[in-house]
């Protein structure tokens, strides 16, 4: 969803960007999702993986989408890598909020500012930054705040 609306707002192939979205984590489906520490010492070989469970496929777009997505170099490529990085960015603020306190460090740095955050400072769209200092800047439970009604249908 988030893919979506940042592809909307930046005019760009929307059907790719979700599609991009959809494929960026199925290659962890084999590899599994490492963290930063095992990151470095574990290779993992993204472009077999993605052979193996795109390439004989009887349509080629999927494969091709998913190449386009790991070059970094189109429009929807940046936009769904915003996407990303917006989710973890919702994920680590709503983990913070359940008290988390490792977790309030990886989202606001240890200056606890959002300029600190690691997954703000990688944003490359416009419609990327503006999303992630809105969410950084809100409160979790903002959303719900003006809904309650005791009107009942």
């Amino acid at each position: 969803m988030i893919a979506w609306f940042l592809a909307k707002s930046e005019g760009a192939d929307v059907y790719k960007t979700v599609m991009m979205a959809l494929l960026h984590d199925t290659k962890e489906i084999r590899s599994g999702d490492h963290n930063y520490l095992h990151k470095r010492y574990v290779k993992i070989f993204e472009d077999e993986i993605s052979k193996d469970q795109l390439g004989n496929l009887p349509f080629k777009d999927l494969f091709e989408i998913d190449e386009e997505f790991e070059e970094r170099k189109s429009k929807e490529a940046f936009i769904t890598k915003d996407a990303d990085l917006i989710d973890q960015i919702l994920l680590l603020k709503e983990y913070a909020h359940q008290g988390n306190k490792e977790a309030a460090i990886w989202l606001n740095g240890k200056g606890h500012t959002e300029t600190n955050n690691v997954q703000f400072r990688s944003l490359k769209t416009k419609s990327g930054k503006k999303l992630g200092k809105e969410i950084l800047s809100g409160k979790v439970s903002e959303w719900w705040e003006n809904l309650w009604t005791a009107k009942n249908r």
